[in-house]
């Protein structure tokens, strides 16, 4: 599924413009485009500061947001590169701490536009070599890299000598380009591996073990896994970690979700077996609430789109879109949370995606289906969503617009509706935009 993106500002519009017209157009994997694009920007890849390059079907956005802010708690400046963006553009890349701003990302762009033709350089290969070019370019004690897609052919694994290489939750999403097994998915993210970094991973189970083991043995480095040779758990209000330099208690993350524990703690095993970049312990206590990601699980702001809903309605927003997404998102709803309540579901999903795999653990969850479409995306149609419906003895109500969803269920005068929105980053974005919410 190819990227999209507009922008407000005509400078930074007119290089998306351009960049619509030389790009193919399509997800294309391979490091030889990437590499001769960034060979005549003069390799800025190879000009970093110390890299913490993060990979996974689930969580790695969040556990770049860890990273972030324990860094940051230790007054470190950072680079940041994640994707997709949800609101603008701008939020992919962020120099040290800030977001690019317009002036500064319409002439990365164009410089990197200037000198691409003939490569056939894909949407996300320009953004990340305007991004790279831009950390060479800007002094920072550190950078995050996001995988955008699998690891071993993503544009970021260009990355050479990172110091700490981390992998997330594994599950099954883009077959087309990595595989139909887990344990070929999880040899594509593995393959980030790098001699000069620790390759740290969350709890994995024991059928992938020869896949790591085998990953880190061609790299030439070390495996260290949770569960082995780090762990973490939630005990009483507080999240504590351990690993063979001692143990920390911290408080549990401000993101809401079980599975955010998991996501922490991999940024603070990532930053505890690597030494360019020592981060002092009060700073790994800070990082749980200072961590902030947007579309995971986000309480909602009382703006122009929700407005029509009764003061005690509750809105969640979730851009996963996949079974291990759908798994943890359902577990956040408990009773208690529902208050004996079910869910009002307003759902748009990508046609690529398994609306199936995703929806089942919501089952016994949810009151009504309100079907959206993700526009300029081909998505599932609303008879896919009335077909769990009907299955789970429900309703199903199909909508053009996220208004009309809220519309319907605020004149339903439900006394304390519970709201998940959720399916699609893209879906995440448009409803962020017309609530206010811009991420910053």
């Amino acid at each position: 599924m190819a990227d999209h993106a507009v922008s407000d500002d005509p400078q930074v519009q007119a290089q998306l413009d351009r960049l619509t017209t030389l790009s193919p157009g399509a997800d294309i994997l391979g490091l030889d485009r990437i590499t001769r694009l960034l060979h005549r920007l003069g390799d800025p890849h190879r000009a970093l500061p110390p890299v913490f390059h993060v990979a996974g079907t689930n969580g790695k956005g969040s556990t770049c947001a860890f990273l972030r802010a324990a860094m940051e708690a230790d007054g470190r400046s950072v680079h940041v590169f994640t994707s997709p963006h949800l609101v603008r553009f701008n939020e992919r890349i962020r120099i040290a701490g800030q977001l690019i701003d317009d002036p500064m990302l319409a002439r990365y762009l164009e410089r990197v536009l200037d000198v691409a033709e003939g490569i056939g350089a894909s949407f996300f290969e320009v953004t990340t070599a305007a991004a790279l070019l831009a950390f060479a370019e800007h002094p920072a004690d550190a950078a995050i890299i996001e995988v955008g897609l699998g690891g071993r052919l993503d544009a970021t694994n260009v990355i050479a000598d990172p110091v700490a290489c981390g992998i997330a939750q594994l599950g099954i999403d883009h077959q087309a380009f990595l595989g139909d097994s887990l344990r070929e998915i999880a040899a594509e993210k593995a393959a980030i591996a790098k001699s000069s970094a620790p390759l740290v991973t969350q709890r994995y189970p024991e059928s992938l073990f020869p896949v790591m083991i085998d990953a880190a043995m061609r790299a030439r480095t070390t495996w260290f896994a949770m569960g082995t040779d780090w762990d973490a758990a939630p005990y009483r209000d507080r999240l504590h970690y351990r690993d063979d330099k001692g143990r920390i208690d911290t408080p549990l993350p401000r993101l809401s979700g079980a599975h955010q524990v998991e996501n922490a703690a991999l940024a603070f095993a990532m930053l505890r077996h690597q030494q360019a970049v020592p981060v002092s312990e009060a700073a790994l206590k800070a990082a749980p609430l200072w961590a902030h990601w947007p579309a995971r699980l986000q309480r909602l702001d009382r703006g122009p789109l929700v407005a029509p809903l009764p003061d005690d309605a509750t809105v969640w927003l979730d851009g996963g879109h996949n079974a291990g997404a759908g798994e943890a998102i359902s577990a956040f709803f408990t009773p208690d949370r529902l208050e004996g309540r079910r869910l009002h579901l307003i759902i748009g999903m990508l046609a690529n995606k398994d609306l199936d795999a995703y929806l089942a653990p919501f089952a016994g969850q949810v009151a009504h289906i309100h079907a959206l479409p993700v526009k300029g995306h081909e998505h599932h149609p609303p008879e896919r969503f009335a077909a769990v419906a009907a299955r789970w003895g429900i309703d199903c109500t199909a909508h053009d617009t996220p208004d009309e969803a809220i519309a319907a269920i605020a004149s339903s005068r439900e006394a304390g509706p519970k709201l998940l929105i959720a399916g699609s980053l893209y879906l995440a974005g448009e409803i962020l935009r017309a609530n206010g919410q811009f991420p910053d």
